[in-house]
């Protein structure tokens, strides 16, 4: 979620070349929409915080709401709200910018885990 195209291309671009299927919105009351009609939940959320409309805090809460185990992967240039966007119950925070292939590599370290935890 990244009221920048520029942004989500890159991430849709990025995570598909690697497998995965993306799903966009460029703001927050997009992407509440989008999660409520979604058949299979997403393994994951990357959050931007500054977005038009809702901020990614209060999209984080209400995504939460929905669906309380989605992991939220807060992205955001503004370091000022990592604190509210860990206490909103996003599970990471990344300062923009960073390499992409980094978060790639989290994900799917991250998609292992949750494997490996469902099948003990």
């Amino acid at each position: 979620m990244d009221d920048e195209e520029f942004i989500r291309d890159l991430y849709r671009s990025v995570f598909e070349s690697r497998g995965f299927t993306v799903f966009s919105a460029p703001n927050g009351e997009e992407a509440v929409k989008l999660l409520r009609t979604m058949k299979f939940k997403p393994d994951a959320v990357i959050m931007d915080h500054r977005m038009p409309g809702k901020d990614g805090i209060e999209t984080t809460r209400e995504m939460l709401k929905i669906d309380p185990w989605v992991p939220v992967i807060f992205s955001s240039a503004d370091e000022s709200v990592r604190e509210k966007a860990l206490e909103a119950g996003a599970v990471s925070f990344w300062s923009k910018p960073f390499p992409v292939s980094l978060l790639v590599d989290a994900m799917v370290d991250m998609m292992r885990a949750r494997r490996r935890q469902t099948n003990e």
